[in-house]
């Protein structure tokens, strides 16, 4: 596998420890309506106005499986290598939270409808393998919405039953990390191919992708120490904030001669720490048994072909295509198809204007600083290809410099504007015509003698200031080649004043 070298950066793992990682995430699929009935999954609908006496789970009402959904859970599960099964069912897992209606939630438990799959992450110069131990349908829950910053301070909590009901997918990994790092890359991943297939937006600000972290720590060589569960991440930020804390916490406690419990925590986000939420269920806690108004769930083995042919290029394929066909260095090929939104917007891009580096580093530079700090996600990109390609090639003949072409692309993004518009409206045409530069260099020149001298003696820097003075004097428009040969020309090679 051709990856990306991971950058060097710390483990967060205390020196003499290793962690054990595991990853539980449940991803929303993409369809219209719920899992057992026709309710709607539209986000941001007023509280409980999207439910029914199916997804209330009132009595004498009967679910019915959602095609689509399965359909999507197969290829998630397709794509991440898995073994997929003709016959699974569906279970009742049964406990009592306030948001859950009928005190249980339709899952699969003995027989799910996939697993012994994996997906490659980048380490070091090449990549590990974490493997996928399964991957099951269930029905989400509603959403509780607290009286306070976090549960535990709550004074009262709500309760919306708009989720509950959607189909999930759980995707259970093997313990096969061993970094916050590795852990947050896992989720990167997983997501990429969540949206590549078309699966889930994966909005995780939405909760269309939430983790549950599993985490333990041990000498090496030893057994893996007691786990605890930190519930319902939803950010590649706090996935790793909260595993460098819990790994730091559980190895203070053995440390210090204590014990780590068995329990399940919650992650809050502002206070950067875990908090105990309760002891650790387990599965005989649920008391799983089959759903009696379900049938098994059996699938024609030519309709899992039937999907598995229409998965689309993968993030991996597609890295390896953009280093095959573009030339793109690996690092370009991985950031960019990290994302299928920027990938298939650096490909159209790439269609009009065929200068496939030239457009990999404003991707990878301008697209993505605009997309975080107006915290877009890619398939928000403001502004068409085509509108990036006409802006590259005004670069490219001389219209406008790169300063220029960076403040045009920024109001092109927040206006829709096209860049020709803007440039002429705001008379940002580069300036090239040597006499009116030189003028602004002989001013330059002639305000700064100290600067002169340190570049006279050899201080090549002191160069970079002269040319930043001529570049505002003209507003930013002077050719920045002109500028540097016209200064070079006026003080003469530095460190041969007096020769």
């Amino acid at each position: 596998m051709n990856e990306v070298s991971v950058r060097p950066r710390e483990t967060g793992v205390p020196a003499g420890w290793e962690a054990v990682i595991g990853l539980e995430v449940h991803v929303e699929l993409s369809t219209a309506s719920k899992m057992f009935c026709p309710c709607s999954t539209r986000f941001g609908a007023p509280p409980n106005s999207q439910v029914c006496p199916v997804c209330l789970g009132l009595p004498g009402v009967l679910p019915v499986p959602n095609r689509q959904a399965v359909e999507l859970a197969v290829k998630a599960a397709l794509a991440l290598n898995c073994r997929v099964a003709t016959y699974s069912k569906f279970d009742r897992k049964n406990y009592f939270y306030p948001d859950m209606p009928k005190n249980y939630q339709i899952s699969q438990y003995d027989l799910p409808l996939a697993g012994d799959g994996y997906l490659e992450i980048p380490a070091g110069q090449g990549s590990k393998r974490v493997r996928i131990r399964r991957l099951h349908l269930e029905e989400d829950t509603g959403k509780s919405m607290h009286a306070a910053d976090d549960i535990v301070t709550a004074r009262y909590s709500l309760v919306d039953f708009n989720r509950a009901g959607i189909p999930l997918v759980e995707i259970v990994s093997e313990p096969d990390m061993s970094t916050p790092e590795e852990a947050r890359l896992y989720l990167e991943k997983l997501k990429a191919i969540m949206q590549y297939c078309g699966v889930s937006d994966c909005r995780m600000e939405e909760g269309s992708l939430r983790c549950d972290i599993n985490v333990s720590v041990r000498r090496p060589g030893q057994e893996a120490g007691t786990r605890t569960e930190i519930k319902n991440v939803n950010s590649f930020r706090g996935v790793e904030r909260a595993l460098a804390y819990e790994i730091a916490r559980q190895v203070e406690v053995l440390e210090s001669g204590g014990e780590v419990e068995q329990e399940t925590r919650h992650w809050d986000e502002g206070a950067g720490r875990t908090h105990t939420l309760r002891t650790k269920e387990y599965a005989h806690d649920y008391r799983y048994f089959p759903d009696p108004d379900l049938p098994p769930l059996v699938l024609d083995p030519a309709w899992i072909e039937e999907i598995r042919r229409s998965l689309p290029e993968l993030p991996d394929a597609r890295r390896e295509r953009y280093i095959r066909e573009f030339g793109l260095p690996p690092y370009d090929a991985a950031v960019i198809t990290a994302s299928r939104a920027l990938a298939e917007f650096f490909e159209e891009t790439v269609r009009v204007y065929p200068q496939p580096k030239t457009v990999s580093n404003w991707v990878m530079g301008e697209v993505r600083r605009y997309l975080n700090e107006s915290g877009l996600e890619p398939e928000e990109i403001p502004l068409q290809p085509a509108a990036l390609a006409e802006l590259l090639a005004m670069v490219e003949r001389g219209a406008i410099n790169m300063r220029v072409a960076k403040q045009v692309f920024t109001e092109m993004c927040q206006t829709g504007r096209l860049a020709p518009e803007i440039v002429r409206e705001k008379g940002l045409e580069q300036v090239s015509d040597e006499a009116l530069i030189e003028r602004a260099v002989e001013e330059a020149i002639a305000a700064n003698p100290a600067v002169v001298a340190d570049y006279r003696k050899g201080r090549e820097k002191a160069l970079g200031f002269l040319v930043g003075q001529v570049m505002k004097a003209t507003r930013g428009k002077a050719n920045p080649q002109v500028v540097n040969r016209l200064l070079r020309d006026r003080l003469g090679l530095p460190g041969t004043e007096g020769v």
